[in-house]
């Protein structure tokens, strides 16, 4: 049985490092600039591969060489790519990503990501349905996502729900996703709210909300539990909630509870954003087994 499947977007990220970004118009000089691998779907993918699960992912690239470059890369991380299908006539999706000071901003396009059908689903429904969990984002069309989520709440099968990019969602979707883990900025959006506290005690034990430096929020249904991020030197935040998303999965997977599984994809998001890249800077078992070695000792 696979571990984890992910259904969502592989981009090519090109990425552009600048000490200011750019007004409409504008043009300004940047320092260094990157191809790497990405798509929100792929991220979590490699994140959790790296960190020791057994991912396998489904989605569509074009019949290009960034198709092909993606592939390649999910198999040097250890990703099942044999349900990755090639779409002819198609472009691989890409993201332009422009980073300033550790944070940044992005232009996504699609191109393939949103060809994905629930054809395509139903070629896959048995792998699906034999998965331990199955980690869904916004990258692909509306429609698919609703599928997915239906054809598991019926079979019984749990679901991460990344909403990203942020899009209303209806409760149909809310009620039947296990776990749901916006940012929060994408909670606000979803729910039109920022009291987040009350959004979490509404959900309790499926809303994740993650408040980037200031950690993340759930609740037991009881109270409000909060979880501090680590305080670390911030390179690049590129991929971090992708992270935080991919490990969450993991651990969970693991018989973890709710809380465990937050404080893990904690550490996981404060490794990744002292490094360069989405992909390339996420952790490794290793890595985060070091991690976790430092923070005990510093009990």
């Amino acid at each position: 049985m696979t571990d984890l499947i992910v259904i969502g977007s592989m981009n090519v990220d090109q990425i552009v490092v600048t000490s200011r970004i750019p007004k409409i118009g504008e043009t300004v000089i940047g320092s260094s600039f990157q191809i790497v691998p990405g798509g929100k779907g792929a991220n979590q993918a490699v994140a959790a591969s790296r960190l020791g699960g057994k991912v396998d992912f489904i989605g569509c690239v074009g019949a290009d060489l960034n198709g092909t470059f993606l592939i390649e890369n999910f198999k040097k991380n250890n990703v099942n790519t044999s349900n990755i299908i090639k779409i002819p006539n198609a472009t691989t999706g890409i993201a332009s990503i422009n980073v300033c000071n550790g944070e940044n901003n992005i232009i996504v396009v699609p191109g393939a990501n949103y060809l994905i059908t629930k054809d395509i689903i139903d070629k896959y429904k048995d792998k699906i349905l034999n998965s331990k969990i199955v980690l869904l984002q916004l990258e692909i069309p509306f429609e698919v996502v609703e599928y997915i989520v239906d054809l598991c709440f019926e079979n019984k099968v749990p679901v991460i729900l990344n909403p990203a990019p942020a899009s209303k969602l209806n409760d149909n979707i809310i009620n039947k996703v296990t776990y749901l883990t916006p940012n929060e900025h994408e909670a606000t959006f979803i729910f039109n709210s920022s009291d987040y506290e009350s959004l979490v005690m509404k959900y309790p034990n499926k809303l994740i909300i993650t408040l980037g430096e200031d950690g993340a929020i759930c609740s037991d249904g009881k109270k409000v539990l909060k979880f501090p991020a680590y305080d670390v030197p911030i390179v690049d935040t590129t991929g971090a909630g992708d992270t935080f998303n991919g490990a969450f999965s993991l651990s969970i997977i693991k018989d973890n509870d709710i809380s465990k599984a937050i404080i893990y994809a904690n550490r996981a998001a404060a490794l990744k954003i002292q490094k360069m890249g989405a992909q390339t800077g996420m952790p490794t078992f290793n890595e985060m087994e070091e991690f976790d070695e430092k923070i005990r000792n510093l009990k």
